[in-house]
């Protein structure tokens, strides 16, 4: 249509996988200009942050609205994706290179740090839109053009809105294309494209196991950043704060449903302190309210869709099956479930080998901290984790000896800041988001030499 903004591929099927080809296309032309002006991309993000400002209400009414979040979250998100874009800002004067020493005489040796390209960006529907500006924001600050692909759950958060705050803040066209549609109609197409020198995707570790491979052996070989899913340990040690634990993982539990990457999954207590633990943690979690989340006090909202409903319902079948206890539970409204604690659950069970992403939390009681470790660090993953105990150097002891990206000593696993280096190990992904590591991703290092005498 004559209205259609010209950053979005309209259409379906076909037509959109045609899309991505002028998209990476115009985004390609458009690079080099962009990449030469760091003040024009300084004032872009600063009027990005104005407008995420004077409609901070409307945002926060379609994540509601479109992903389910309850008010509380979809406030939390707003936060998170203007700070991760104020961060950005400063991205432009940050890109440093180096004047390095030759071994021959009369040469010149500079490391100069430039912009990788065109970036492929496929953002998940769970946190749509701080998940799409936590790269969409750094790259375009540092001088990359960008085509984004939201999750067809959320085209809304993780794609069309953010185009339209991009076009409001005066981003010159050509920039930022967005491509909404189905992963598995579009999205072999958007990754094996021989344009964009990076993908940065977030979401399943199936899903971006495969990105991986093709985006290695496709015709150019592309650099990815991996974040995906995520198997968070919740250690309770003998000596932890009982009620602080149990504020801590109510919270890394059951905020937005448990459907984060770096939701508590499992909690594995010592057996000298389980008891007293699981009675807290039931009647904690027995006075959250589900509901309508549109309302400020629903702690917990709807499922995404029916198929993730019916898998969760079907781990916790598997589970008590399994011999677990249910202590907490409760028939599913709609695609509400409500909080289900599970104890006893078999350290081999499914519920506690693959992610849950839903509001269950089960429990796995440990002999001691050694087998608390042990399991732990069972699993495939490596994203977040977290270790209880009233003793810091037994906590960081312990914490070093996880097999994460993340570890949090009395604290929820759900941490993220725009500071400190977010990422995981193992099938939770590779890459690292936020502060200065971010410029390690979107940026290229390139090595020029001048030789001003002969040899």
């Amino acid at each position: 249509p004559e209205d259609t903004p010209g950053w979005l591929a309209a259409g379906s099927g076909v037509e959109k996988r045609q899309g991505c080809g002028p998209g990476f296309k115009t985004a390609e032309k458009n690079h080099t200009g962009l990449a030469r002006d760091p003040s024009l991309r300084m004032k872009v993000l600063e009027n990005v942050l104005l407008v995420m400002k004077n409609r901070r209400d409307e945002i926060i009414d379609w994540l509601i609205h479109e992903s389910g979040s309850t008010r509380i979250k979809a406030q939390v998100e707003w936060e998170l994706a203007y700070h991760i874009t104020e961060r950005s800002v400063h991205y432009p004067l940050e890109a440093e290179g180096r004047i390095v020493p030759s071994i021959f005489p009369g040469q010149s040796s500079y490391v100069y740090r430039e912009p990788v390209g065109v970036i492929g960006i496929i953002s998940p529907w769970n946190v749509p839109l701080h998940l799409t500006m936590r790269s969409l924001a750094p790259a375009l600050a540092l001088g990359n053009t960008a085509v984004l692909k939201p999750a067809s759950n959320t085209p809304v958060t993780g794609g069309l809105l953010c185009g339209k705050i991009f076009e409001e803040a005066g981003l010159p066209a050509g920039v930022l294309h967005v491509i909404v549609g189905a992963g598995n109609v579009i999205g072999d197409y958007f990754v094996e494209h021989p344009i964009p020198s990076f993908i940065s995707f977030t979401g399943s570790s199936a899903v971006g196991r495969e990105i991986g491979i093709k985006a290695m052996s496709g015709a150019r070989i592309k650099r990815v950043a991996l974040e995906l899913g995520g198997n968070s340990p919740f250690v309770v040690l003998d000596d932890a704060d009982i009620d602080l634990a149990v504020s801590s993982a109510i919270a890394g539990k059951f905020f937005h449903n448990g459907q984060i990457c770096m939701s508590t999954n499992r909690i594995i207590a010592d057996k000298k302190i389980h008891d007293e633990l699981v009675e807290k943690l039931v009647k904690a979690a027995q006075e959250l309210k589900a509901g309508d989340p549109s309302l400020p006090d629903t702690d917990i909202g709807p499922i995404i869709d029916k198929t993730q409903v019916l898998a969760i319902e079907e781990k916790i079948k598997n589970a008590i099956a399994g011999g677990a206890d249910l202590l907490l539970g409760g028939k599913t409204s709609g695609q509400i479930i409500p909080p289900h604690i599970l104890d006893h659950v078999h350290p081999s069970s499914s519920i506690v080998k693959e992610e849950i992403f839903g509001p269950v939390l089960p429990i796995i009681t440990a002999r001691d901290e050694t087998e608390a470790l042990r399991l732990a660090n069972d699993t495939d993953y490596g994203l977040s984790s977290v270790v209880f105990t009233r003793n810091m150097e037994r906590g960081l002891h312990f914490a070093r000896k996880i097999r994460a990206g993340m570890t949090h000593i009395n604290g929820s696993s759900v941490n993220d800041q725009v500071n400190a280096p977010f990422g995981g190990e193992k099938n939770s992904g590779t890459g690292r988001f936020n502060g200065h590591w971010i410029m390690d991703e979107f940026t290229r290092l390139h090595w020029i030499t001048y030789q001003s005498t002969a040899l």
